[in-house]
């Protein structure tokens, strides 16, 4: 039996995933000229990661989303060095991106525990500097979440994601017969008998021109960066996102979802993914399943059935084609057991590229390998 756990986004209110903050270091302190004094620096701004924060915690917390690192102290006769002021420590979520307002990037925040220096303390007055001390850096950066998970779901609206999702849990995300149903992005865990887990980001769908920023745009796409594998979800029976948009069987879908991802970077399409054939209780929907694996097995062939702009540059080739019914819980179970053996297929190749590395390095320097082993039977 496979539990789902589920992450939801919603309990913070609206969903926050960037923010602009202004950050100042602290000013140095005052030096002593006559008795050659120095100032102490200020302090510093670190953004510092922590799984128990998010970003709209921040915004709710600091609404002036002001952090100002603390002045060094003067020197005095008592105190000829004064002491560094205390620096300023902005607690933010894992996942963060950080940069400047020009988009140069700063640091990343992947793990709890990382930091990144925002804003530097002015240096204290000293000898040097006419004992006059310098203000801190000022400045304004951006904190851009992108959340991390194992799987991603890439699907037009109404695809089913979000009853997929459900399918495979109790979880009650909102479900309807109308595209955005998905506005916020949530995050599920996925627990198997072994007790390893899985995390699935169920993502806002996307659009035709998302590339672009139309519709959620770079709001979505930004979070399928983060992933390990991709998850498509498309209708059997095609989509159409109005009445005045066209019609896209599954083919068309798959290959529009692939394109979108490819204009916005490149690198997203070579990351292993599978893809969920959904709504399968449809009539016809076995033999509209038949056509799209005909398809999807020689998409050269059928390139002539989508306009220029909407061929990918290379096709993608799925681990595994599931079809599922998420309205009657056909095929999942087989999905689950496949998403699994697709993360842990892809784990053990990334543990065997590490191990031919160390071989490599071993036979290059076979004394510096002697000599590690040594120190390690020592320390033993």
């Amino acid at each position: 039996m496979v539990h789902i756990s589920r992450i939801s986004f919603r309990k913070y209110g609206n969903f926050v995933d960037n923010l602009r903050l202004y950050v100042r270091g602290g000013s140095g302190g005052m030096g002593l000229p006559r008795l050659g004094g120095q100032g102490g620096d200020g302090g510093n701004v670190w953004v510092v990661a922590t799984k128990s924060m998010t970003l709209k915690s921040i915004k709710d917390k600091y609404p002036h989303k002001r952090f100002v690192g603390e002045p060094g102290v003067n020197s005095s006769v008592r105190v000829l060095k004064g002491d560094k002021g205390k620096d300023k420590e902005i607690f933010a979520p894992v996942g963060i991106t950080v940069t400047s307002d020009e988009g140069k990037v700063l640091g990343h925040l992947n793990a709890e525990g990382d930091r990144v220096m925002v804003a530097k303390g002015g240096p204290g007055g000293s000898f040097y500097s006419a004992f006059q001390p310098s203000k801190g850096q000022a400045k304004h950066i951006r904190l851009d979440l992108k959340l991390i998970a194992d799987m991603g779901l890439v699907g037009f609206p109404n695809a089913g994601k979000s009853s997929l999702l459900t399918a495979m849990s109790n979880a009650t995300p909102q479900i309807a017969s109308y595209a955005f149903t998905t506005l916020k992005p949530e995050v599920g865990k996925l627990m198997y008998p072994d007790y390893k887990q899985i995390s699935i980001a169920d993502l806002p769908g996307l659009i035709e021109g998302a590339h672009i920023n139309k519709g959620m745009g770079h709001k979505f796409l930004k979070h399928v960066e983060r992933t390990k594998q991709l998850l498509f979800v498309v209708d059997v029976c095609g989509f159409q996102l109005a009445n005045k948009t066209p019609f896209r069987p599954a083919f068309e879908a798959v290959q529009l979802l692939t394109k979108e991802l490819e204009l916005y970077k490149e690198e997203l399409v070579l990351k292993p993914a599978l893809l969920v054939v959904n709504k399968m209780d449809l009539p016809s929907a076995e033999d509209k399943l038949q056509e799209l694996k005909e398809q999807l097995q020689n998409p050269d062939e059928f390139s002539d059935l989508l306009p220029d702009d909407m061929i990918p540059k290379n096709y993608i080739t799925f681990r595994h084609v599931v079809p599922v019914s998420a309205t009657n819980g056909f095929g999942i179970d087989h999905l689950k057991s496949c998403i699994r053996e697709s993360l842990d297929e892809e784990a053990a190749i990334a543990i065997k590229a590490i191990h031919q590395d160390r071989l490599r390095i071993n036979k290059a320097h076979p004394y510096s390998e002697k000599l590690h082993s040594k120190k390690t039977d020592e320390v033993i």
